[in-house]
């Protein structure tokens, strides 16, 4: 019997369609570890934290999903399947984005308090969306998932046998999962973290203070006054030999030369158990070469990270070439104590407080791996590191 042939309309909206998922799929699979703390949002807000332990897994499933399910589209393999895995997959999606959107309404115009997500993570860090923005976009893939649905009989199967389709998709999954796999293994192959390569860490996450030119004022009897520089100080006596004599000092003048300007992003220290700040001190244009270890959460740190011969070595040649050698986390000074002495660490950790629902996760954000390297020269990110790659 022959097929049927494809009407074109539906050629394109199916390929349009599939093309959607398989690129959101991509934009989260590069990332996995951070869709994962997406979902931890999810978990909080709606009071599940209790499957925190399992964010990342569920996380990489739902990537796997919602790729494979556009492989599947694509290539026509089971597609009356794959439309109903779409209608259901856009269903879901549908109510909790309309939900967002209206809690997030009803916190910005009305006060109210709600833990709302303020970003889906639909396509991970590639696009960010407000809420109202991703309902409109699921209300458009919605309509075009219903009319791939309702028209699906008219859509013709490759030409596989039933084996022949459960491989292609299996070999969809794994296409998925491998991508993931690697991210989570080294980082992800495309960076849209703040702390990327090339970042200057200096200009966007400490505050410069306001420049100052200090003058002096000096008086004489006769009321004669004199307002002096610090290098017109130095040189006043050659030119007024007595000066000392017939000029009393008055008072200091302050001049700003140039105001004080914020850090672009605020919330980024590293404290000492005394509560001192150093951040400056690493992050700094004058600094050759600094290396940073984050580990956000040091109850989640990889044992076998802190115990490879890798950063001993790693350690061990910035001690012996002067290198500045340091770590941060968002785990409080009690904890820091405890790591130190389990794991005999040489080096300073700093603490970096946060609010634990709030943030900002700087520290958490700034690589994909607990812990990672981060090597800046002269304030610039110049070499970012998984563990496993020390």
């Amino acid at each position: 019997m022959k097929k049927h042939k494809e009407p074109v309309w539906l050629m394109i909206v199916r390929i349009a369609l599939a093309c959607v998922f398989l690129f959101s799929g991509l934009s989260k699979a590069i990332d996995p570890v951070g869709f994962g703390i997406k979902m931890d949002e999810y978990f909080f807000s709606f009071g599940m934290g209790f499957l925190h332990p399992f964010s990342l897994l569920l996380a990489m499933l739902a990537i796997t999903a919602e790729f494979t399910l556009g492989f599947m589209l694509l290539f026509k393999i089971k597609a009356r399947l794959a439309a109903l895995g779409y209608l259901l997959f856009m269903t879901f999606f549908l109510f909790l984005t309309a939900w967002l959107a209206g809690a997030e309404y009803l916190v910005v115009h009305h006060g109210y308090n709600l833990q709302v997500v303020t970003d889906c993570g639909c396509f991970g860090e590639v696009i960010k969306m407000s809420n109202l923005e991703t309902f409109l976009k699921n209300l458009a893939l919605m309509i075009v998932t219903l009319i791939v649905f309702g028209y699906r009989k008219a859509i013709p199967e490759a030409r596989f046998t039933l084996l022949g389709q459960w491989v292609f998709i299996f070999l969809g999954a794994c296409i998925a999962v491998g991508v993931q796999i690697y991210c989570l293994q080294n980082l992800p192959v495309l960076d849209f973290s703040k702390w990327k390569k090339g970042t200057n860490t200096v200009d966007f996450y400490i505050d410069k203070p306001a420049v100052k030119d200090m003058l002096f004022l000096y008086q004489n009897n006769e009321g004669e006054e004199k307002l002096l520089s610090i290098e017109d100080m130095d040189s006043i006596t050659s030119i007024y030999p007595n000066f000392y004599n017939e000029f009393t000092y008055i008072d200091r003048v302050d001049s700003v030369v140039t105001e004080a300007v914020k850090a672009k992003k605020e919330g980024f220290s590293m404290l000492d158990d005394q509560g001192r700040d150093f951040a400056s001190t690493f992050l700094n244009i004058n600094k050759e070469s600094v290396y940073i270890l984050f580990m956000h959460d040091l109850d989640e740190v990889s044992d076998d990270a802190m115990k490879s011969n890798s950063l001993q070595a790693l350690v061990s040649y910035c001690e012996n070439n002067k290198i500045d050698f340091v770590g941060i986390t968002n785990s409080p000074p009690d904890v820091i104590k405890t790591f130190i002495e389990d794991y005999h660490i040489k080096f300073p950790i700093y603490y970096n407080p946060i609010d634990p629902v709030k943030g900002p996760f700087i520290v958490r954000d700034a690589i994909r791996s607990n812990p990672g390297l981060i090597v800046l020269k002269n304030g610039i990110v110049a070499e970012k590191k998984a563990w496993r790659n020390f």
